[in-house]
């Protein structure tokens, strides 16, 4: 993978050649739109991500890491021609949410992400603390995660449950109180 500004337009129009933009599924998406359909190559770490607005709550996050995967041609198109096309296996920890990948599906707040290359999971954290925005889900290995100092008067066994009982006591960054 090249960082975006090593990209030629050459590189630019043949990637946009490869990329189908499908319609979003009016059944969920009223609002329309599109998602990019690609062929990817197995093993390219990525990171999906989902922030869902719950009412009385406020937003949350969800995180994923995993890697991309490798289909036959047939089987991509077998698949697309059933579902939203996206291919993703998650890594999985064997417990909690990340237990299996039905667990991940079970507890994903919709069956749509944003993916993002690379394994990003721990900046996103860091991220959501900041702003504080309490993480639902992840898989990110504990020792790579940041949270400030606070974090740790509100639990340092439940860490995604001190999440949100750290963003309910300082409030939100931004938004409604």
């Amino acid at each position: 993978m090249k960082p975006f500004w090593e990209i030629t337009e050459e590189e630019v129009k043949r990637c946009l050649e490869n990329t189908k933009w499908s319609p979003a599924n009016l059944e969920y998406f009223r609002g329309g739109g599109y998602s990019s359909t690609f062929y990817t190559k197995g093993i390219m770490p990525v990171t999906m991500v989902r922030i869902n607005l719950i009412k009385g709550l406020g937003p949350i996050i969800q995180i994923a890491e995993g890697y991309t995967v490798d289909l036959p041609p047939e089987i991509h198109h077998i698949l697309d021609e059933r579902t939203d096309p996206t291919w993703f296996a998650p890594i999985l920890t064997g417990k909690g949410t990340f237990r299996d990948v039905y667990s991940v599906m079970n507890n994903w707040g919709a069956n749509h992400g944003a993916i993002s290359y690379g394994h990003i999971g721990k900046d996103l954290i860091t991220l959501a603390s900041i702003l504080r925005i309490p993480m639902a889900m992840h898989n990110v290995p504990e020792e790579n995660i940041f949270r400030p100092k606070a974090w740790a008067s509100f639990g340092t066994k439940d860490l995604e449950g001190a999440d949100f009982r750290s963003c309910e006591n300082f409030g939100p960054l931004y938004g409604r109180k």
